[in-house]
């Protein structure tokens, strides 16, 4: 089982990779990038290499790369000769720069599921959560044993319904060995906890593949999961316009970690998975065209090729300045409810 603390390593290279692609770019355009961060200030540990200051800091949620200019910050720009200041160089330079860490996040979630269509996935049932008290838990059914004889949950859950009342024996892959367990599906049970009380996770198969044709699958699963992620913040969006809205369903930093940490005691492969979808998902969400986010700085570089002259810095300052705090305070609000789901 992977620890809490090397899943937090893995998101954070998510995070990493992805101010990379920022960096990268904006030092191959030779701009002066000041400060290269992990997580967000204050400042925990820094290091000055060149012109770079590269640091680690306390807020886990993020990381930046400080490009002279691309926040207007005039004190800055006037000790950076002005081709090396972000708003002088080519606004195709710029796009490039800003789209640059949803590239990467999207080219190293597409890499991981290629890999993982390159192993392959055998398809199956496992238990996701013992409900204490009911049949499967006095059984000694235990959290992350996979059903043998079932591919689909559905047919489990038929097959518990169909035998309510009579002791059934269920084949446990557990570990590196199977086992058998006996246990009787219950005929009326409690609301919400089935006949065995159990809550059912389903891996889906995916056939071993290829190198090329892992890629093209794990290129088409991408926009899958791209087209996924919007479609759910869109229903989120309009379901919030007319008082419906909740965050049940989105997970914070810390129910990330927590189901990242429920797929490692499943297996590596799940992991690479989740981890495929994050980074996916990371790159979907950040473009969109809100402040703060890469897709928010486009789209005043947008509208500073349409009106023909650039916003005004203290405009996008200030604009981003917002949107940092109120996706700040989105992700308090759903961290604290992670800890209430998961405590």
């Amino acid at each position: 089982m992977l620890s809490a603390i090397t899943i937090i390593i893995f998101l954070s290279i998510l995070i990493l990779i992805h101010e990379l692609g920022h960096f990268l770019l904006a030092k191959r355009f030779g701009l002066f990038v000041g400060e290269f961060g992990l997580g967000l200030p204050p400042r925990a540990w820094g290091k000055k290499i060149g012109e770079t200051m590269y640091s680690i800091n306390w807020l886990p949620f993020g990381g930046y790369v400080k490009i002279a200019g691309e926040d207007g910050d005039d004190e800055v720009d006037k000790k950076v000769p002005h081709d090396r200041i972000f708003y002088n160089i080519a606004p195709w330079k710029r796009f490039l720069i800003l789209v640059g860490g949803v590239g990467v996040n999207f080219l190293f979630g597409w890499m991981l599921l290629s890999i993982v269509f390159m192993i392959g996935v055998k398809p199956g049932v496992f238990i996701s959560q013992v409900q204490e008290g009911g049949p499967a838990s006095v059984a000694g059914l235990q959290k992350n044993d996979r059903l043998v004889e079932f591919t689909k949950s559905d047919e489990f859950v038929s097959y518990a319904k169909i035998h309510a009342g009579e002791a059934i024996t269920l084949r446990v892959a557990r570990g590196d060995g199977e086992i058998e367990l006996q246990m009787t599906p219950r005929k009326d049970p409690p609301a919400g906890q089935g006949p065995l009380g159990v809550v059912l996770g389903e891996a889906m198969g995916r056939q071993q593949l290829g190198l090329i044709a892992a890629a093209k699958e794990g290129f088409i699963e991408s926009i899958d999961i791209v087209k996924g992620t919007f479609k759910g913040i869109s229903s989120l969006i309009g379901a919030t316009f007319v008082g419906k809205g909740s965050l049940e369903g989105v997970a914070g930093p810390i129910g990330i970690v927590k189901i990242t940490v429920d797929a490692s005691e499943a297996g590596f492969i799940y992991v690479l998975s989740l981890m495929a979808l994050i980074s996916i998902n990371l790159a979907a969400f950040n473009i969109l065209p809100f402040p703060a986010l890469d897709g928010g700085r486009v789209l005043f570089l947008i509208i500073e090729k349409i009106k023909g002259s650039p916003l005004p810095k203290k405009f996008e300052q200030y604009a981003n300045g917002i949107g940092l705090l109120l996706l700040l305070g989105l992700i308090l609000v759903v961290s604290v409810k992670d800890v209430i789901r998961i405590f």
